[in-house]
């Protein structure tokens, strides 16, 4: 009966570390899309908005979902009183305290990395150009993440409950 039990978590245990991974699969491209849909907003922000960048960040942060909000409101904290950042220092801060807490890789880290070397630093049609760049980058690497959840996402899903069964076929 003890057995049995173990074998039955052993195979629920490899069942739900498949169905995570498959989540992070399908959870990708969503969130590059709205950090795209996003980057519009400040691209409208800076453009017509001629509010300054601190503010542009929080209205956008109020406007989007876990985890973006959360990284666009803490970069808009630390360019406030009492830090006083620069909009790269904060960008950067914001990234590494908030990045873990979304389902995206290097790749869209490095983009908004490289993105936050220029805002703040130029007059407004450098940024907005700089941040159409950023968006255009990112549109590739959410036609990568779909492409990869096409293919890998189904393919978790099964592997994690296989596993699971191959474990408790080695262990009995």
């Amino acid at each position: 009966m003890i057995k049995l039990l173990g074998a039955a978590m052993v195979i629920l245990a490899g069942t739900l570390a498949g169905w995570i991974q498959a989540r992070r699969f399908a959870v990708r491209p969503q969130e590059i899309r709205r950090l795209i849909l996003s980057l519009q907003r400040l691209d409208t922000e800076i453009g017509y908005g001629f509010i300054p960048l601190p503010e542009a960040l929080r209205r956008i942060g109020a406007q989007s979902r876990e985890p973006l909000n959360r990284l666009y409101n803490e970069a808009a904290e630390a360019m406030e009183a009492p830090r006083n950042w620069t909009a790269q220092d904060s960008l950067h801060y914001a990234l590494q305290e908030n990045w873990k807490f979304t389902s995206m890789k290097a790749q869209e880290r490095e983009v908004l990395h490289q993105l936050a070397f220029t805002l703040g630093t130029s007059d407004r049609a450098n940024q907005k150009t700089h941040i159409q760049s950023a968006v255009k980058a990112l549109e590739a690497e959410e036609a990568q993440a779909l492409e990869e959840q096409a293919r890998y996402e189904k393919m978790c899903r099964s592997l994690g409950l296989l596993i699971g069964a191959f474990i408790v076929i080695l262990i009995y």
